[in-house]
C-alpha cells in the first residue's frame, strides 16, 4: 500500500486524497521537463500550465527550477484540493496556482510551457473506481482533445511536454504532425536494459527541428542508472 506522503529534498507530496500516487516515471518526467527549462532560459515573466496535476507533483518539481508562474489544473476536486495543500506547504506557494478545472473550460492562453502526464489508457480495461478511471483512462480527456487545447493555450514560441505509454507514441506523433507541431526530443523509458520501453517522454514546438532521440534506463543491476540519478539527484532524498 502506498505511503500517505512522499518526501523530496525540498518539498513533500501528501497523496491521501489523490487517485494517482507518486510514481517513478512521473518523477523522471518532471525532472526531465525541468532540465529542458534550463536549456530554454525561462525568466520570471514566463508562464507554465500543468494539465491534470493530480497531487501537484509536476508543478512542484518544475517550480524548484522554473522562475515563472505555474498554473496547475485538475478535473478531480479531491486531486485539486490535495495539489493546493501541497503547493501551499511549499517554498513556491506564490508561484503556483492550483485550479479545480478541466482543460476544455480553461480560458487562459499564451503559456510558454505546457506539460502533462495525461490519462494513459484509451479503451483499456477500467476499474470500478471512477476517480481512478479519470486519472488513468481517457474517459475525461482523450489524446486528441488534449492536443486541441494545447494548441489553443500555447504561446506561438511555446513548448509542450507529455509523458505517455510507449504504445501511444505513434498516435501522438500523428496528432502533432496534423497540428503543425514538430518533435524536438523523444526519450524512450525502460525499467532496465532487459525490458522494452514502457513510457515515452516527448517535447514538441512550432519550430522545425531535427528531433533528438534517446533512451533512459531507470535501473541497472538493481541500482539507479547514472543518467537517472543525474536527473533526480536534486529531488530524491537519497541520491
Amino acid at each position: 500500500m502506498p505511503n500517505d506522503y512522499f518526501q523530496f529534498k525540498q518539498f513533500r507530496i501528501e497523496q491521501q486524497k489523490a487517485a494517482m500516487k507518486v510514481c517513478t516515471d512521473a518523477c523522471l518526467f518532471g525532472a526531465w521537463v525541468t532540465s529542458k527549462t534550463k536549456e530554454n532560459k525561462y525568466d520570471k515573466d514566463s508562464r507554465a500550465l500543468d494539465i491534470g496535476t493530480g497531487t501537484g507533483l509536476l508543478a512542484l518539481m518544475l517550480a524548484q527550477q522554473f522562475e515563472g508562474h505555474i498554473d496547475a489544473i485538475d478535473i478531480d476536486a479531491d486531486a485539486a484540493t490535495q495539489a493546493t495543500e501541497n503547493a501551499e506547504a511549499s517554498n513556491w506557494r506564490n508561484r503556483i496556482s492550483v485550479h479545480h478545472a478541466a482543460i476544455n473550460t480553461w480560458s487562459q492562453t499564451h503559456y510558454n510551457l505546457l506539460l502533462s502526464n495525461p490519462p494513459f489508457f484509451e479503451q483499456d480495461l477500467r476499474s470500478q473506481d471512477q476517480q481512478r478511471n479519470l486519472a488513468l483512462h481517457d474517459t475525461g480527456l482523450t489524446l486528441e482533445t488534449l492536443w486541441e487545447h494545447v494548441i489553443r493555450c500555447i504561446h506561438p514560441d511555446g513548448l509542450f511536454a507529455v509523458l505517455l505509454p510507449y504504445h501511444r507514441l505513434a498516435d501522438c506523433l500523428a496528432l502533432a504532425a496534423k497540428n503543425d507541431f514538430w518533435l524536438h526530443e523523444q526519450v524512450s523509458v525502460h525499467q532496465t536494459d532487459k525490458h522494452g520501453p514502457f513510457r515515452v517522454m516527448l517535447l514538441f514546438g512550432r519550430e522545425k527541428k531535427v528531433p533528438v532521440e534517446g533512451t533512459m534506463l531507470i535501473k541497472n543491476g538493481g541500482a539507479y542508472t547514472t543518467a537517472f540519478t543525474a536527473l533526480l539527484q536534486d529531488y530524491y532524498l537519497y541520491l
